[in-house]
């Protein structure tokens, strides 16, 4: 790998990292619990195994996780009338609304960071889009 992608890597992992830090404050949701909210909205419902494959981490990580945003109203866990012993998980109105609220400032202050080391995001986005687009089935 090219030494200057792999510094501009690094430096966006850095980057991400440190945002995540700094959206784990008290009665927030954390990067982690963003990070499962978002996968639901993508793959809903979704078994808890599902889940913990997409984000690749155990089920019994996955049962922790969903508890308080069970108890907070973002997700609603039932069980799957086709399989007795299966949970499925669903992104609630509340959870999709809070996901979207608190997910909007953190991508407006990811981009701007990004931005100012340097990272040459609007090239990267641009890039990325006809990536996606090459690589859709037609």
């Amino acid at each position: 790998m090219d030494d200057g992608l792999a510094d501009l890597l690094h430096r966006v992992v850095f980057l991400l990292g440190e945002a995540a830090r700094q959206r784990d404050e008290p009665g927030g949701l954390s990067y982690s619990q963003m990070r499962l909210l978002g996968t639901l909205e993508e793959i809903q419902p979704a078994t808890q195994h599902q889940l913990a494959q997409a984000l690749s981490v155990s089920d019994p990580a996955i049962s922790r996780a969903l508890r308080p945003l069970e108890a907070a109203g973002y997700v609603e866990v039932r069980v799957d009338p086709d399989h007795a012993r299966r949970r499925l998980v669903s992104l609630t109105e509340t959870g999709s609304k809070t996901f979207h609220e608190t997910g909007k400032p953190l991508y407006d202050e990811l981009r701007t960071a990004l931005i100012e080391a340097g990272f040459p995001y609007e090239r990267y986005m641009r890039d990325t889009a006809r990536l996606a687009e090459i690589l859709e089935p037609s």
